[in-house]
């Protein structure tokens, strides 16, 4: 496989809490599955229940916020930067 592709079932569980109308939102989105992730979106304008837990966990109120598995990774800034970084695709990787 090339570089940044996985076999189903080689990346973790990603979990995005999310907006109708994110512009980072998306780009986030667009950059995950470019790494072949499927990504469980919560949005939270839908469910105001889930945005307060999405403040409590990650101490933030704005959207995209991003889990790897159990780790909060920020928003798209932090996610693209991760990217750049060369630090994103092992993340995707689950434990060995």
């Amino acid at each position: 496989m090339a570089n940044g592709e996985h076999a189903v079932g080689e990346i973790v569980k990603v979990l995005m809490y999310t907006t109708a109308v994110c512009p980072y939102c998306v780009m986030a989105e667009r950059l995950l599955v470019s790494k072949g992730v499927v990504i469980e979106k919560v949005r939270v304008d839908l469910e105001p229940a889930r945005r307060a837990e999405m403040m409590e966990k990650t101490g933030r109120r704005t959207v995209p916020q991003i889990y790897i598995g159990e780790t909060h990774v920020g928003g798209y800034d932090d996610l693209a930067a991760l990217d750049r970084a060369g630090k994103l695709d092992p993340l995707l990787k689950p434990a060995e």
